[in-house]
């Protein structure tokens, strides 16, 4: 297949195919181009180049051979024109957001948001001039369109988020969006393009934490931003050429395989949640449980909507005090104790120490976060497996 395909192509297709063309490589395996920097034909072919006259490889950071087959093959499953690799996903929300707004001028986001995230808007972004404007009822539109100013840049949400579990609304957040003349940036982390893929919603900018669900085994730390073609090449122009958040090349390698099996991960991801959503909801140790497969969830409907599945992330509250959870936590056998999410092994951790320990205890509570939280990424391990390690560590709970 060539790297931009001539006709439509099934979504695990472009998985597999996309980006890379055999004929042209010589191998059925994507190469891993580990180098900096590229033979120029001629002195008008450089000059060319670094005016962005023509297509080529200028410089590893600001592009690579096989950075550009992963991002021609997200590109292509996301539905945007073009992709551009960064470093992480927080690098990716950063040069994403960085990319849309100038000094003085803000957006309107979410507050269900994953810790690091919060942090960026909160903490960082001010200091650059940045104004953010936080969405505490992110289900209502209304309050959505109160945060809206003549300085507002875009809208960003993160759907599904963590650790919370919110759904946001794409398509009417895309609709109020494009009614002021903003884009709608849309954080698809938890779902990955195989159960969502937002700008068949409405949405115009994807960005993810590649890291997760894309590399599926938790090998690379990674990023991804996707839109049209004008913003991502006027992007890797000017902030992403001189910032420099460069992706490795072994890194977009890593990737590449990844995706060749996101649809069967995911699958077997959404399997396994949803039999463990539905065992602690019925547990006598577990207060709640968030995961949008269950009909308990606030916004079950929406999901069904907009969702091929429910992906493997979840939350639920434990009964008793702190200590309770840390119990819980500290009895796991096969389940791994870690802050990380989307791979193939089964992951927990305690959101309230660990990912969003950077928040007080009063921003965590305002943002659905109680200290007996514990998150859950279900990996894909035999379920029956999972369940008793769960039932034998909830136990500890007197």
């Amino acid at each position: 297949m060539p790297k931009k395909p001539d006709k439509e192509y099934g979504f695990d297709t472009h998985c597999i195919h996309t980006g890379h063309d055999v004929l042209e490589t010589k191998t059925i395996t994507p190469p891993i181009y580990q180098s900096v920097a590229y033979p120029y034909e001629s002195a008008e072919y450089a000059a060319k180049l670094f005016r962005y006259e023509i297509e080529g490889f200028m410089y590893g950071r600001m592009d690579n051979p096989t950075n550009q087959m992963f991002e021609e093959r997200l590109a292509a499953v996301e539905l945007t024109e073009k992709a551009l690799a960064t470093g992480s996903g927080m690098s990716a929300i950063f040069m994403a957001c960085l990319h849309l707004m100038e000094k003085g001028e803000g957006f309107v986001t979410s507050n269900k948001i994953y810790g690091g995230t919060n942090k960026l808007f909160t903490e960082t972004f001010p200091k650059m001039g940045f104004e953010p404007f936080f969405v505490t009822d992110s289900s209502d539109i209304e309050v959505w369109s109160e945060g809206i100013n003549n300085k507002t840049k875009f809208l960003y949400v993160e759907s599904p988020s963590n650790p919370n579990l919110f759904v946001g609304d794409i398509p009417a957040l895309a609709k109020l969006a494009h009614e002021h003349d903003l884009p709608l940036v849309v954080d698809n982390t938890v779902a990955s393009p195989a159960l969502q893929q937002p700008v068949a919603l409405g949405a115009d900018i994807i960005v993810h934490s590649a890291t997760k669900y894309l590399s599926g085994n938790a090998s690379c730390i990674s990023g991804v931003v996707a839109g049209s073609a004008e913003f991502i090449d006027n992007m890797r122009e000017k902030d992403y050429r001189n910032i420099g958040p460069s992706i490795s090349p072994f890194n977009s390698w890593l990737l590449l395989l990844g995706m060749e099996t996101l649809s069967l991960r995911m699958s077997k991801h959404c399997e396994n949640a949803q039999a463990m959503a539905e065992f602690l909801e019925n547990h006598s140790k577990v207060e709640s449980v968030l995961y949008p497969g269950l009909k308990s969830h606030p916004q079950h409907e929406l999901a069904k909507k907009q969702l091929k599945g429910y992906s493997a992330l979840m939350s639920f509250v434990t009964k008793g005090e702190l200590t309770d959870a840390k119990n819980v936590i500290d009895a796991f056998d096969l389940i791994i104790h870690t802050g990380h999410l989307g791979t193939t092994k089964t992951l927990a951790t305690h959101p309230a120490f660990t990912t969003h320990q950077q928040l007080t205890q009063d921003e965590r509570i305002a943002l659905g976060i109680p200290d007996t939280m514990i998150r859950m990424s279900i990996g894909l391990e035999n379920i029956d497996d999972l369940i008793e390690d769960m039932d034998q560590a909830l136990a500890k709970i007197k």
